[in-house]
């Protein structure tokens, strides 16, 4: 299999991507992530994943080959509203005291660009999340724990935030930030086999 660049510092996508054995190398995009009010809401991650695969290219010496680059982006919507990274634990109680006991939507996008064809193919996952209900102590506990950081919505729904998870609507490797049926999908339409 061709090595894939990935545009994204996430520790939770490379785990997915070894899981399958995709070699890929890890480029970190340097983009403003400051969203856009121009855009529909569910309409952001797949900008911003085609802004990080944009960033990545332009930051390679001109004249190299780019097989694949691999763009993915995640928000949290709740009640029309986009909660990003928090950016503190108050922030982080806060969005958490939102959430509890009701349901929101993780919606992630991916972006696979073809460097053979210049071409870009992308998959939207959406997964409706339900929390339970959380008390002050819980909220207060999880936030200490600074699980939160770098984390959309405030929490990680593949470590301790599980134990608040009530029920979960789609995929859970999409909440985590890579949805793995939409990813092997896109990969299968451009001819880049995992079964070899």
């Amino acid at each position: 299999m061709e090595p894939i660049i990935l545009a994204s510092s996430s520790p939770r996508r490379q785990e997915i991507l070894r899981m399958l054995n995709i070699p890929f190398q890890v480029i970190m995009p340097n983009i403003d992530e400051t969203l856009t009010s121009a855009l529909e809401n569910e309409d952001i991650p797949e900008l911003l994943a085609r802004e990080k695969i944009s960033a990545v290219i332009h930051s390679l010496p001109a004249g190299q080959e780019i097989p694949w680059v691999l763009g993915a982006d995640t928000i949290i919507l709740f009640e029309n509203q986009i909660y990003g990274k928090p950016e503190s634990n108050e922030q982080a109680c806060e969005f958490l005291r939102k959430l509890s006991g009701k349901t929101h939507e993780v919606i992630t996008s991916l972006v696979l660009y073809n460097g053979r064809t210049h071409s870009y193919s992308s998959r939207k996952n959406k997964t409706k999340v339900t929390f339970a209900e959380l008390s002050d102590e819980e909220i207060q506990w999880y936030a200490d724990t600074g699980e939160w950081h770098g984390a959309a919505g405030g929490y990680r729904i593949q470590s301790l935030a599980s134990c608040f998870i009530k029920n979960i609507e789609g995929s859970y490797s999409g909440v985590i930030g890579l949805p793995i049926f939409e990813l092997y999908d896109i990969l299968k339409e451009q001819n880049y086999s995992l079964l070899n």
